[in-house]
């Protein structure tokens, strides 16, 4: 099989050669070593072999988006039109102060400032939100005064179809989107979206039908422009433990995404949950909302749930993604890591059902890669390449 068919096959429950082997991000984001912007980790030499590996062993799972250019990443007005709405409301400012480069926006509405400050640091490819836009429930009535309008997104379903003719056969485009629960919370500190999420329920919804109108206006168009294709849908994990009650999530994940699902399988497309963390209480209700495929079910302690029990409780109906901890791969010695790989390949192929892939709950985001790091990604692909699927 080729790695697209691999992929497709996996996600339909239809049988495989091997089982699909995943680095996430690694193959997955746009990492370009070519870039010799100083902020960019990825053009450290010691990534080189490591990308190599992703796109010539894996079976690639290239995600993307409609409306950034990288999937993972939140809007920035610096990227509007200068004569658009939000252009002109949010004002984003950046400050590059030695090794670390700032993000101010500044919006004024409902006759308040609402200010927000990001950091990034050179050696680190991840964001710090130091100061959030909404700290309370003022800033939360200011927020829903800016015009829908505002909002309006540029969506290229054409970009998707060009990446998916460069990619060939070597794996799959998979549209990678927030849900309205994570563009929402991610307006908060985590402290504060807790509290308002828990204790002002109604003012909370208005927020999240606020996100739901864009997001789901444009998961409907490229549902529609790029049929039959892999999503992934995070922000689900706001609402799990520990930051809410399982109750709530119902109430502000399902009700929410379903939607979005619903769109996509009209379509012919395939859903993929990303959840974080403890997701024992909420896996019934993924899988009532349609959810086709889940990532990455950590174990405990990063989880509470062994991949085992979700392939023989919800294997039926979901393809499983992960159960490889991140720091198992940059931590481990090689033989521990060996014990943990067989395990996890043993447990995601145990019983019938949808498909499984062997992947990593997330990837490196320092600008060195050990030699110990590539080893063990190499190591998950010799063992995945010898094991003798079961299912």
């Amino acid at each position: 099989m080729n790695r697209r068919q691999r992929l497709t096959a996996t996600m339909r429950g239809e049988p495989v050669d091997r089982p699909a082997v995943s680095f996430y991000e690694i193959g997955g984001i746009r990492m370009d070593p070519s870039d010799r912007d100083p902020f960019n980790v990825y053009n450290d030499p010691s990534w080189e072999p490591l990308i190599a590996l992703a796109e010539t062993e894996t079976d690639l799972i290239r995600m993307r988006s409609a409306v950034r250019s990288n999937s993972h990443e939140s809007w920035d007005s610096s990227t509007a039109s200068a004569d658009s709405l939000k252009a002109r409301l949010f004002r984003t400012e950046q400050l590059i102060d030695k090794d670390v480069r700032l993000t101010r926006v500044t919006v004024n509405a409902g006759g308040r400032t609402l200010t927000s400050l990001m950091k990034r640091q050179k050696e680190i490819d991840t964001i710090w939100t130091v100061e959030p836009l909404l700290k309370d429930s003022q800033d939360v009535e200011a927020y829903l005064h800016i015009p829908d309008e505002a909002f309006a997104e540029h969506v290229d379903a054409a970009g998707l179809i060009e990446e998916e003719q460069r990619l060939g056969d070597r794996g799959l485009v998979m549209v990678d989107t927030e849900d309205p629960l994570c563009a929402a919370a991610t307006l908060f500190s985590m402290e504060d979206f807790t509290i308002v999420a828990m204790t002002e329920r109604t003012l909370f919804h208005r927020l999240l039908e606020k996100c739901a109108r864009y997001i789901h206006a444009r998961t409907e168009r490229v549902a529609r422009e790029f049929p039959g294709r892999l999503w992934r849908i995070y922000g689900s994990e706001f609402a799990s433990e520990p930051y809410l009650p399982p109750n709530l999530f119902d109430e502000y994940a399902v009700k929410y995404t379903r939607p979005m699902i619903e769109m996509i399988h009209a379509h012919a497309g395939f859903v993929r949950i990303h959840c974080h963390g403890r997701i024992r209480a909420i896996l019934k209700s993924i899988i009532e909302m349609g959810a086709d495929a889940i990532d990455p079910i950590e174990p405990p302690p990063h989880g509470d749930v062994e991949l085992e029990f979700v392939r023989r409780e919800y294997g039926r109906d979901l393809a499983c993604f992960g159960n490889i901890e991140i720091a198992d791969v940059e931590n481990m010695p090689p033989e521990a890591f060996a014990k943990t790989v067989d395990k996890t390949l043993a447990e995601g192929t145990c019983c019938a059902g949808k498909g499984f892939v062997a992947m990593p709950s997330s990837s490196p985001y320092g600008r060195k890669i050990s030699e110990g790091t590539l080893n063990n990604y190499r190591l998950l692909v010799e063992k995945v390449s010898a094991f003798k699927h079961r299912c």
